[in-house]
């Protein structure tokens, strides 16, 4: 560690050369107008006078980047104390240290921490860590102590700010002309990956629910353009409440930070840390920095758990036949699965008499029957899953879709203590697009293991294969006086351990069991990702929705996760009305040629006209049976996903997975049903000659070579490529 006087000089544009044994290639240094650079073989991080943090990416050709940060007083981040705006800090460069990195994201890197002081008495630290294994990756941590002699009221803080333009790379755009993934579960159904309007505003809240009753998220937000990507957010292992708000400046330019509302107070000589925050500089879509950011949670402890064989398998749901459906329609289908070779089944909603008891309705599955189906399935060689959600309890004061149903439960009359208040005392609510109803603490020990033992009810007592568990996005916070909360963010913050005690029970007792988690319409909470072994694309609306959020979850899973695609029919959604939603689709190549899990909810034999979208008519027999099949051989799903189109800017969209020495690529028309006409690139071959082979309509299509890997093509829907060497 060292005290510098005068950084360490490093001109701007050197490539730094990678050093043996344990010295860091990463280079800290100083250009001609006194900013300090951290550079890397792939990256330079501008620390400039305002403390904002720009980011390059190294080309051959040159520098590119996407930040144009705003200059002068107040540009950089700021504390809100009493209603004032504290932003006059003065960085001390001269007084930086500059030391070897310490942390577990990698064994070699380089730190900076840089002093910067403000006249309301207040020293701020900044520190910036740089890994060699993580090259185009700085992680950003902030510090304010209070070295005033009264006390420091923290009530907002903004930090981490950018200010980015298009133009930089592209002059003949506009600057707020690129793509984004903001990570924010905030609004059902909504675009998390979209190209960015002229007029645009997001708060991102991250963590905690958000007014609409989602919450949750991934605390990433993304940008790029043909050339080059920037992104940020934080790399805290817990579900930490705070926002990424992203907006269209009135100078075109698209603004986005990371701010927090401590609500706390330091006395003379404390501190505070912000969260660890990160900044990545990339080249391609949002799958390059959801995978970086995957990667260095992982180095910190995230363990995300190997799917197994079985969360491969085409999975169909009950739902279709919606709410009251009954043991003898779950049973009839079952010839239908065995013969489109669908080995798991979902017992989904309604099974139940109320949330927080899950005992079986009476009049639907009485006695023994819900344990006696599980059983039926099992001797015809299937799974079956059982839909829940957890937290969830029924106080009398909700409601559930169109099923009225106004009691308390059981559990709740014997454990009143167990619930979430709210600020006011009332009963905090879990809202969701399928109820409004109460929430327990998931902080509570005690709260934990009853999860424990209902996850051993249903996968031991009634001998179920798995969970799918609906609607989980967060915990509303805890007011309750008598948990004895240290902040009520525990209740948030504890939500993961609950997700994780049902799924490490169920593994215990089935190790090839499936859970499933659905964050209807929305991401998931990041933090519960390590406790499920299949995800699911939940709800989403129509098939650009299921390719998008496939791919996601491939980056932050792993290119081999198995992500289900939910049902096929929701690849094309119409609305009788605002309440009323027709699921119509049959688009199973969104999901086959992307590497997701197929799944359906068609409902057969015949059981009458109120099912008749989902009814598997003999014309949608031959089209389920056809891409069962092609699923079933090709099982790309178990291939490895390769990050090898840029999406917004590679057309027609595409996908590209590596599977037993063969490649396959899937190409989507970006204006179904017409016809696209040209050239598509069949990228990541090695040198050689391959075949190219139409697996859907079982058309070979001649061969290309990898040195001109191109192939004339015109499809109106579709194009599904396999590829293999001649």
């Amino acid at each position: 560690m060292g005290l510098v006087a005068g950084l360490t000089a490093c001109k701007s544009g050197q490539t730094p050369e990678r050093t043996p044994g344990n010295a860091s290639s990463v280079t800290v240094g100083v250009s001609s107008d006194g900013t300090v650079v951290l550079q890397t073989v792939s990256a330079e991080f501008h620390v400039l006078p305002s403390g904002n943090i720009q980011a390059f990416l190294r080309k051959p050709n040159g520098y590119l980047t996407l930040d144009d940060p705003a200059s002068g007083s107040g540009s950089g981040s700021y504390l809100v104390s009493g209603g004032k705006h504290i932003s006059d800090f003065t960085f001390n460069f001269r007084q930086s240290i500059i030391s070897d990195a310490k942390g577990k994201i990698g064994p070699l890197g380089k730190r900076i921490e840089i002093p910067a002081s403000s006249p309301e008495g207040i020293l701020k630290t900044l520190t910036v860590e740089i890994y060699d294994d993580f090259p185009n990756l700085a992680i950003v941590t902030e510090t304010y102590k209070n070295i005033a002699a009264k006390d420091l009221a923290i009530d907002r803080v903004v930090a981490n700010r950018h200010r980015l333009n298009a133009s930089v790379v592209d002059r003949k755009v506009p600057p707020y002309r690129m793509w984004s993934f903001q990570g924010s579960s905030y609004k059902w159904g909504e675009n998390i990956i979209e190209e960015i309007p002229a007029t645009f505003s997001q708060p991102n809240l991250m963590g905690g629910p958000t007014p609409k009753g989602m919450g949750g998220g991934i605390p990433v937000v993304a940008f790029w353009t043909e050339k080059v990507g920037i992104g940020m957010g934080h790399l805290e292992l817990l579900p930490l409440v705070l926002s990424l708000p992203v907006r269209v400046g009135s100078n075109k330019r698209v603004e986005a930070s990371l701010e927090l509302e401590p609500a706390t107070v330091l006395k003379p000589g404390e501190s505070y840390s912000l969260p660890q925050g990160f900044i990545s500089v990339y080249e391609g879509d949002f799958y390059k920095p959801l995978r970086m950011y995957s990667r260095a949670l992982q180095r910190e402890g995230w363990n995300i758990p190997k799917p197994g064989k079985e969360a491969y398998s085409i999975s169909w749901c009950g739902w279709g036949y919606e709410q009251d459906f009954t043991r003898a329609q779950m049973l009839g289908t079952i010839p239908k699965l065995k013969e489109f070779g669908i080995k798991w089944a979902t017992l989904d909603y309604r099974w139940f008499n109320d949330f927080g008891d899950w005992d079986p309705r009476p009049d639907t599955f009485p006695g023994d029957t819900i344990k006696q189906l599980a059983d039926e399935f099992h001797k015809q060689g299937l799974y079956i899953q059982l839909w829940w959600q957890p937290l969830a309890v029924d106080d009398g004061q909700g409601k559930h879709l169109s099923w009225k149903h106004a009691v308390t439960s059981r559990l709740l009359q014997e454990h009143p203590d167990w619930l979430i208040l709210d600020k006011d005392g009332k009963h905090a609510r879990l809202i969701s697009p399928v109820c409004d109803v109460a929430s327990l603490c998931p902080a509570l020990p005690e709260v934990r293991e009853y999860f424990v033992r209902l996850t051993q009810r249903f996968i031991h007592g009634w001998g179920y294969d798995g969970s799918k568990m609906d609607s989980v996005f967060s915990a509303p916070p805890c007011y309750n006086p008598k948990h004895h909360h240290t902040s009520p963010q525990d209740s948030i913050l504890a939500m993961p351990k609950v997700i994780q005690a049902i799924f490490e029970t169920s593994r215990a007792l089935k190790p090839y069991s499936i859970t499933q988690i659905c964050p209807c319409g929305a991401p998931p909470n990041f933090a519960w990702l390590p406790f499920m072994n299949q995800a699911v694309t939940a709800d989403p609306v129509g098939s650009v929705q299921v390719r998008r959020r496939i791919k996601m979850y491939k980056a932050l899973l792993g290119p081999q996760a198995a992500v289900y695609g939910d049902h096929v029919e929701l690849t094309k959604i119409r609305f009788a009305n605002t309440d009323t939603e027709i699921d119509v689709g049959e688009d199973f190549a969104s999901t086959v040629g992307t590497g997701g899990v197929v799944g359906t909810k068609f409902v057969w034999p015949d059981p009458g006209p109120h099912f008749k979208t989902v009814y598997l008519t003999p014309a949608k027999e031959e089209i389920w049976k056809k891409w069962t099949g092609i699923y079933n051989h090709e099982m790309l799903s178990s291939g490895t996903f390769l990050d090898l189109y840029n999406y917004g800017y590679d057309f027609p969209e595409a996908y590209a997975i590596r599977k037993d020495g063969k490649m396959y690529y899937a190409f989507y028309a970006p204006n179904p049903p017409a016809m696209w006409k040209g050239e598509v690139e069949l990228r990541g071959l090695e040198p050689g000659r391959y075949r190219v082979y139409d697996y859907e309509n079982d058309k070979d299509l001649g061969t290309v070579d990898a040195g001109n890997p191109r192939l004339k093509t015109e499809f109106p829907q579709h194009l599904l490529l396999q590829v293999s060497k001649v």
